[in-house]
């Protein structure tokens, strides 16, 4: 190794403060590539040399700072071992099984108020943490918090913001002049974002949401036409993205729990796949309906004598924003639910829901796309393969609401998925058919629907909330205004017309 001259002590730095050396060290750092252009190797080694310098001085005055304050030290070490406790205790102390159930005073108005992760949801692991302390290094091993759906929501505003820098970077950031001869740094201009409340962002979700009410289909019923569809509706843009994942990942969670026989029975079913499309898992809350006639005479409907599962908190969560946002009418609020996990050839065969529960009711779709085929009479072409008179797509995270004729004079099928999916349909059940155990839900009382009139709106008027609303659209309405599902979000100032794209080849009007 080449032997390097010792530089005598500078005087320079003595008169300088530690603070003011750190500064001076990363500043001469960030430029060095710059200052070092023309100069020659060895004098940017001596310019290097004399650079890292200035950090020695500054650890130099550090460890004088240790050595002269040791008893502050250990009081402040005594300080943030008792948060480390603290801390500890706390998540000792949480209990995971009530995880799930709503705090006192909570916004139970948003997906906001849901703790997410009960009953021990398989995303929640343990974190490592270490905290320096006089000098030592102290890992501790504690519990992650548990995400709230507030936490999502921001998670997802937080994503949307790297988008707003990457698409119009001068929207937030700091002007720096730097001046060449001193090397002073003076921040000139700061231009900062306005920021929006959880409830005027909500506001914007929902003024944003697509909903197509204006589907037809003319079948001849007794000798008159009819439109089969009146009555369905399509709604996309209720749930965003992270909000689709957390709830599939806890519909995965449930699953997991069926399968070790932590839910009851009837609750759970995961019947043997006997032939394509038969077999899928379907997990029932708030009453156990019987699909067919069984084996003690039962007919099709709902099971008095039969116990399931209560609807789980982030379920209900979900009801109350389906209201809020006029999905469903509060004079018909869900009281039960069921999940259906599809396997890739999985399918549901042509049916009318039972009179057991009232209309409307509502299906949530997630994971995948799948087709439903409409008509007053659904053929069977093979194993998985049905034939209709309409046949339309349902988004990823889009809701479809049946009521009237959709519902009672149109049949409906889910023909063979092409690959893994799952929807949740929530129904209210008639109040005379409800089970001997049935207990109202003391969270799905008294919801109020949001107004299309709220003064809060006429406060969004920066730039900021104008690309948001923008963003919120693209974002959470996906790419329905080309499959035909674009529309006004307000249902009051929808035109009605005829538009039957998403027709299937058979979609005519038929004479008899």
């Amino acid at each position: 190794m080449a032997d390097r001259r010792v530089e005598p002590a500078d005087p320079f730095p003595v008169d300088c403060q530690p603070s003011e050396l750190k500064i001076v060290s990363e500043f001469l750092s960030t430029w060095l590539p710059f200052l070092s252009r023309d100069l020659c190797p060895n004098c940017t080694d001596t310019l290097t040399r004399r650079i890292r310098s200035l950090e020695s001085e500054v650890e130099g005055d550090s460890e004088q700072q240790k050595l002269g304050g040791e008893e502050s030290n250990a009081s402040t070490s005594e300080n943030v071992e008792l948060q480390e406790e603290m801390n500890v205790n706390h998540d000792e102390n949480y209990d995971g099984k009530s995880a799930g159930s709503e705090k006192d005073g909570a916004d139970t108005n948003s997906l906001g108020s849901w703790k997410d992760g009960a009953s021990g949801s398989p995303e929640h692991g343990l974190e490592a943490s270490t905290s320096g302390v006089a000098g030592e290094s102290l890992s501790v091993e504690t519990q992650s918090p548990r995400m709230s759906w507030a936490d999502m929501a921001q998670e997802d505003d937080e994503l949307e913001e790297e988008e707003e820098e990457v698409e119009d970077p001068d929207s937030s950031k700091r002007v720096v002049n730097v001046n060449s001869l001193t090397g002073e740094l003076r921040i000139s201009k700061v231009v900062e974002k306005p920021t929006l409340s959880r409830e005027q962002r909500e506001l914007i979700r929902f003024k944003n949401v697509k909903r197509k009410k204006d589907f037809i289909c003319f079948e001849r019923i007794n000798g008159k036409l009819v439109n089969i569809l009146d009555g369905l509706e399509l709604h996309t843009g209720i749930f965003s993205a992270v909000e689709q994942k957390r709830i599939v990942n806890y519909v995965y969670m449930l699953e997991e729990k069926g399968r070790k026989g932590e839910l009851k029975e009837r609750t759970f079913t995961a019947p043997q796949k006997w032939m394509r499309g038969k077999g899928r898992v379907t997990i029932q809350f708030g009453c156990c309906y019987n699909y067919a006639t069984d084996k003690k005479g039962n007919p099709p409907g709902i099971l008095y004598d039969e116990s399931v599962d209560p609807l789980p908190d982030l379920f209900k969560v979900i009801i109350r924003r389906l209201v809020r946002w006029h999905v469903v009418p509060p004079t018909c609020v869900p009281d039960s639910c069921i999940v259906n996990i599809y396997e890739e050839g999985d399918c549901i065969p042509p049916h009318i829901d039972n009179h057991d529960f009232v209309r409307p009711f509502c299906t949530v779709s997630f994971l995948s796309e799948c087709n439903i085929v409409f008509g007053s009479n659904l053929s069977i072409v093979a194993a998985g393969e049905f034939a209709g008179l309409f046949t339309m797509p349902l988004p990823v995270g889009s809701v479809l609401v049946l009521n009237g004729n959709g519902a009672d004079v149109a049949k409906h099928c889910i023909p063979a998925v092409p690959t893994k999916r799952i929807s949740i349909t929530f129904r209210r059940m008639d109040e005379s058919k409800r089970p001997s155990d049935y207990a109202l839900e003391p969270d799905l009382q008294g919801i109020k629907p949001l107004s299309y009139e709220d003064e809060k709106t006429n406060k969004l008027s920066s730039p900021k909330s104008e690309r948001h609303t923008k963003r919120q659209s693209n974002r959470r309405g996906g790419n329905t205004d080309a499959r035909g599902f674009g529309g006004r979000s307000d249902p009051r100032l929808e035109p009605r017309y005829s538009n039957r794209t998403q027709w299937s080849s058979g979609n005519q009007r038929r004479s008899g």
